[in-house]
């Protein structure tokens, strides 16, 4: 495993283009060895790219990639020691699972004894260790792609594991099991990966650090927690979350003070002191923090049932505050409100000021 640095990276496929239309903006990165990260975002917005400049695929336009403190932008992908899993998995139909698995190792010279131990050690960790004799060809997608992981976990010398959308091809009845072999597999061998998908539910149920793109920029990179409980802008606030954030437009007395912030006339209070200088003031607020309640009090307010959208165990309640829309995420035994109007409570310390766009700082 090795850490790999992103130094001032950009890269466009068209010649003499304007930085701004660049397919990956210029950028710093630092992807730690042993850990495991997800690039998340919209198609065309450059994980992709990203991915196939770090592999060597793509020569960036400017900057500098680094393993471990070694400059690899000019080498070929051959010479990175890097491993790579596709949307399809890339396998030999003509060997067995067992050969599959040794065949990265037989190209490195490494004597029979120790492949044999390191295939059944890898085998045996992708619950495999059954069908080693078993051709390939009559393996089902999702084994097929577990075998195209374990080529690359076989290596000792692998810098970083490289996983381009890998479960694309799967059956969605199949995704939640082995995306969750695959984390475990990772947290057991402590590769270092790097994995690219457009599904923030995946992203945000495998990596350790999740990076969300947008038009070749990184707009936040952190934790899943970090992600979800306090999105840097409102663009990650509405692409991760399943519903997205509620952003409401606020009201603002007396300078704009975090105390004087009114939401359809009445007061809001929040744990924040900002102060927004006549910009564009709004708040944000994940539907699963947003309550039905009985009787009013701080931060309570009116609200008229929209609709509601049947999540199985959970629901999705829409309504109509002061003109905007905001959502509720509640637990099915919960109910919905008998009345088409109600009381909602937004908890302070839940509610996030966005002053253009931006999660506004404490000053």
């Amino acid at each position: 495993m090795a850490q790999v640095d992103i130094i001032d990276v950009g890269h466009s496929y068209t010649p003499d283009a304007e930085e701004e239309r660049w397919a990956l903006k210029p950028l710093r990165l630092t992807f730690e060895a042993g850990k495991t990260y997800a690039l998340v975002g919209p198609s065309g917005c450059g994980k992709t790219t990203l991915l196939n400049i770090l592999s060597g695929l793509v020569t960036p336009s400017q900057g500098r990639v680094v393993f471990d403190g070694l400059d690899v932008t000019r080498l070929p992908t051959k010479a990175r020691n890097i491993a790579q899993v596709f949307q399809f998995p890339v396998i030999y139909n003509s060997m067995t699972v067992y050969e599959n698995l040794a065949f990265p190792l037989q190209c490195r010279g490494w004597d029979r004894a120790r492949i044999d131990v390191k295939v059944r050690q890898v085998a045996k960790a992708l619950d495999l260790d059954d069908r080693l004799r078993q051709p390939a060809r009559r393996l089902t997608a999702d084994d097929k792609q577990l075998i195209s992981l374990g080529r690359g976990l076989v290596r000792d010398d692998v810098a970083a594991l490289l996983m381009d959308e890998p479960l694309t091809v799967i059956d969605p009845q199949l995704k939640f099991m082995l995306r969750r072999k695959i984390r475990e597999i990772t947290e057991q061998f402590r590769p270092t990966v790097i994995y690219v998908t457009h599904d923030q539910y995946e992203a945000m149920s495998f990596a350790q650090e999740v990076l969300v793109m947008k038009d070749g920029r990184v707009m936040q990179q952190g934790t899943p927690e970090q992600l979800f409980e306090a999105p840097a802008s409102t663009y990650v606030g509405y692409f991760i979350g399943s519903p997205a954030m509620n952003f409401l437009s606020v009201g603002q007395d007396h300078g704009g003070f975090t105390g004087d912030f009114t939401l359809g006339g009445r007061a809001l209070a929040m744990a924040w002191d900002i102060r927004t200088s006549g910009a564009q003031a709004q708040v944000g607020i994940r539907p699963e923090y947003v309550k039905v309640v009985p009787e009013p009090g701080v931060n309570t307010f009116p609200v008229r049932l929209r609709g509601v959208q049947d999540h199985g165990p959970q629901r999705v309640l829409e309504m109509d505050l002061a003109g905007q829309l905001i959502k509720a995420k509640v637990p099915r035994e919960d109910g919905v409100p008998g009345a088409k109007e109600f009381l909602i409570h937004l908890p302070r310390t839940k509610v996030l000021p966005y002053v253009d766009g931006h999660l506004a700082t404490v000053p």
